[in-house]
């Protein structure tokens, strides 16, 4: 499953509410032309039971709520809030078009017009939580967390799991590791990748699947995973059809490719369901990163192994 850029029971993480966002201005009063902008988000914001404040810069501070997006309109104004412990992004509007925000991750513009997905986003991604990608029938897809690994490990010690793809790490150190760059890395920055597959009425960890981006190719590639427990319930076929519909209506993909060992007769036959054509067999380097996982560097220093797949190929049209 890991690939070149990417790599017990309860799998439901417990975590805060995001309940609102707070504007911190800089300054005095908004003006009337702010003030209205922030009317239009709270009016937008409390369609969605969520609540909307502002903070301007002559106002004490009240305790940081960490249910809260903060939202600040000038640097200044986001160092303050960030040494306060605020979930911190900042915002423009047409009173402050040449602020920059260095350090911040994520700075939104037209506040009033974000929908409340972006902004949960953008606190779950900033409070180091994980998104929920989307949900199916039985199963719920979200990112995957570094507490994951020890289910991961469980799925994993079935030999039948690593028949056809790479397994974990002998150490689980090194997986957490290499989990939590892969989270920091590849997540915050691409915003896909492969994710965590679970049970959705009893939240059980059952496997992974998800998109990655392999060296050498152009499309982005569909990789799945289901524990030998729970296989022949047609949960692989339900998992993927709702990530190929995700890259296709979110992610907006062409195309997306799977590589397949044409002994894997199970995998080719869901390709083939999916709706995949074959298209050629290309030689890909296996076990890149070795038996450990060392971040400062990202080749490994064994020797070199290749297998050949079938390259699938599936068109959005």
């Amino acid at each position: 499953m890991r690939q070149q850029s990417d790599k017990g029971g309860a799998g439901e993480i417990p975590c805060p509410c995001f309940t609102g966002i707070c504007f911190c201005v800089s300054g005095a009063r908004p003006d009337p032309a702010l003030q209205a902008l922030f009317q239009r988000a709270q009016h937008h914001l409390a369609e969605d039971g969520l609540a909307c404040r502002v903070l301007a810069s002559d106002e004490p501070a009240p305790p940081v709520d960490p249910g809260f997006l903060y939202l600040a309109d000038s640097h200044e104004t986001a160092e303050r809030m960030k040494e306060s412990g605020a979930c911190i992004a900042g915002f423009l509007h047409d009173g402050n078009r040449s602020e920059r925000f260095p350090g911040l991750r994520v700075v939104f513009d037209e506040p009033d017009e974000v929908d409340t997905d972006s902004y949960r986003k953008a606190w779950q991604r900033l409070s180091g939580l994980p998104w929920t990608i989307l949900t199916t029938e039985h199963l719920t897809v979200r990112e995957t967390v570094v507490e994951d690994v020890e289910d991961f490990y469980a799925i994993y010690r079935d030999p039948s799991m690593t028949e056809y793809q790479e397994g974990l790490f002998a150490d689980p150190e090194d997986e957490k590791r290499y989990t939590a760059d892969y989270i920091r890395r590849v997540y915050g920055l691409l915003g896909f990748g492969v994710w965590t597959v679970l049970l959705t009425d009893e939240q059980r960890i059952i496997g992974r699947a998800g998109f990655s981006i392999r060296q050498g190719f152009q499309e982005i590639e569909l990789g799945f995973m289901i524990g030998r427990p729970w296989q022949g319930h047609g949960y692989a076929y339900e998992v993927c059809s709702a990530i190929l519909d995700y890259g296709r209506d979110v992610l907006l993909l062409p195309r997306v490719q799977a590589l397949v060992k044409e002994e894997n007769a199970a995998s080719v036959h869901l390709c083939e369901k999916l709706g995949f054509a074959r298209d050629g067999e290309v030689e890909i380097e296996e076990d890149i990163y070795g038996g450990s996982y060392a971040p400062e560097r990202t080749v490994s220093f064994s020797p070199v192994h290749y297998g050949r797949y079938i390259r699938f190929v599936r068109e959005f049209g």
